[in-house]
């Protein structure tokens, strides 16, 4: 199968998420998945807060953030009285961005979702700062799903050590995997690395069975890939340039 042309968007984000929810509907159809099992992380980075309350209006939940004191502003504006009373809902915060160790404790405090953990000292370090006032951190593990170098995330055969130091944590939740494949346009390409980690998401459920009690996510797919990554399982697509546009 050819793979759609890469979807270029507008500045009218209204349009922009119904087409991309348009090429979710399709994909579901033709790779006989369940829309109501994937859902859509509308990646925000680097956008201003106009954008995410436009898309908030429209029914977007989930916004994914690259950049920690950038975020933490627009969380903050989203926190307010007046913008709790002016929305139809609080947005959802997803951490997708490269983790140091002094940025776990806001990251801790202050996101539901973290799409990027990939050691077991950030993972204690989560842990350890989440207030006891929130529910449990929800994680997904990074994988380096290429071996590529330059590219952060566990090594797959290093996935049963990590999930095993990580899941008695009390204050995080481990809830699947995630993935950045090395960069392709053919469809059959952009398959294989996504089912390598549907394959890996099975295996840890099967290794893990008493240990992880909902390892059901699989964060993959973007913009260019979210065909395949339907194909192959996903249930986070992660997409930005298809919603707000490219990047200023």
């Amino acid at each position: 199968m050819t793979q759609n042309s890469i979807y270029a968007p507008n500045n009218d984000i209204h349009e922009n998420l119904a087409k991309v929810k348009t090429r979710i509907k399709n994909a579901c159809d033709i790779y006989h998945k369940d829309p109501t099992q994937i859902s859509l992380l509308a990646v925000s980075k680097t956008k201003p807060i106009t954008m995410i309350e436009t898309a908030l209006n429209l029914g977007q939940t989930d916004f994914g953030e690259n950049y920690l004191q950038d975020a933490l502003e627009k969380i903050a504006a989203f926190e307010t009285e007046e913008a709790l009373s002016n929305l139809p809902h609080k947005p959802i915060w997803h951490y997708i961005g490269a983790i140091q160790s002094n940025k776990t404790r806001p990251i801790a405090e202050h996101f539901d979702w973290v799409h990027t953990v990939s050691s077991s000292k950030i993972a204690q370090r989560l842990s350890d700062q989440r207030p006891t006032t929130l529910s449990p951190l929800k994680i997904m593990l990074q994988v380096n799903i290429d071996n590529e170098p330059t590219k952060s995330g566990v090594k797959p055969e290093k996935l049963n050590e990590l999930i095993s130091s990580i899941a008695p944590l009390p204050g995080v939740s481990l809830r699947g995997l995630m993935a950045i494949p090395a960069p392709s346009t053919e469809f059959e390409s952009q398959r294989l690395p996504f089912q390598a980690l549907r394959e890996l998401k099975a295996h840890c459920i099967s290794h893990f069975s008493n240990e992880l009690q909902c390892f059901d996510q699989l964060s993959m797919g973007m913009t260019g890939d979210l065909d395949a990554a339907i194909a192959e399982g996903s249930t986070w697509l992660r997409i930005g340039t298809a919603i707000f546009g490219a990047r200023s």
